[in-house]
C-alpha cells in the first residue's frame, strides 16, 4: 500500500532519530538544577503534561516545559541550556498555577536562563541580547532610554531586517514613545552601586 513504512515528512524534511551514547550525558546536572532557587521542585513533577498544554508559546519552543523536565532527569546538560524554550517564556505563571504538584516552573526558567548566560550557551540568544544592552542602559543613566535600547537591539540582533522596524518606530515616535535625549537619574552613583553588588553576588 501506498504510504506503508514511510518516515512522514515535516516542513520539507526527513525526520531523524539521534543515539544519544550513556558517556555524553551530565549525571551531576539533576543535582545542580536541585540547588538552583525552586529546582529542586523538579523532583516532584509526575510529568502530566498541563505545563506543555497550557503554554501560549510552547507551539515555537524546541522542548515544552515538561520535555524540559524529563531532560534535566536524564542528564541532557547542554540540550537544556542551549534551548531556546527558557528565552521563549513569557511569565504569565499560567503553568504554574495549573500544576497539580504546585511547582514553580515559571521560577525553574529563571534559574535556568541564569545558569545559561553564566556557563556562555546562550550567547545568541536574541533575549540575551536585550537583557544586556537594556542593563547597560540602566546603569549608564538610571533608567531606559527606548530609542538607543531599540536602535542597538536592531544592530546587534536583527541587522538584516532593520526595515521590519521602520513602521513600529514611526508609530512609536510619533506617539512620543521614543524620546531622542536619554534622562539621567540624580544620585546615579547610588543605583550603580547596588548593581554592582547584585551582580557580584550573581543573581543577575
Amino acid at each position: 500500500m501506498h504510504g506503508l513504512n514511510r518516515v512522514p515528512e515535516v516542513e520539507g524534511e526527513m525526520l531523524q532519530k539521534d543515539i544519544v551514547f550513556e558517556a555524553t550525558l551530565d549525571h551531576d546536572f539533576l543535582d545542580e538544577i536541585y540547588a538552583l532557587p525552586g529546582g529542586h521542585e523538579i523532583k516532584k513533577c509526575i510529568q502530566c503534561g498541563t505545563c506543555s498544554g497550557s503554554c501560549p508559546t510552547s507551539y515555537v519552543m524546541d522542548h515544552a516545559p515538561r520535555k524540559m523536565f524529563s531532560l534535566i532527569r536524564a542528564g541532557f546538560r547542554d540540550e537544556v541550556l542551549r534551548s531556546n524554550t527558557i528565552w521563549l517564556c513569557s511569565s504569565c505563571y499560567t503553568c504554574a498555577v495549573r500544576c497539580p504538584k504546585d511547582i514553580k516552573i515559571t521560577d525553574v526558567m529563571y534559574a535556568l536562563k541564569r545558569l545559561a548566560v553564566t556557563e556562555g550557551k546562550a550567547k545568541h540568544q536574541k533575549g540575551v541580547v536585550l537583557s544586556r544592552i537594556f542593563a547597560e542602559i540602566v546603569n549608564k543613566y538610571g533608567r531606559n532610554h527606548e530609542t538607543e535600547l531599540m536602535i542597538r537591539y536592531i544592530l546587534l540582533a536583527e541587522p538584516f531586517r532593520f526595515y521590519h522596524f521602520i513602521s513600529q518606530g514611526w508609530n512609536l515616535f510619533v506617539n512620543k514613545r521614543l524620546p531622542f535625549a536619554p534622562h539621567r537619574i540624580k544620585n546615579i552613583e547610588q543605583l550603580r552601586r547596588i548593581l554592582k553588588k547584585v551582580d557580584e553576588l550573581g543573581e543577575i
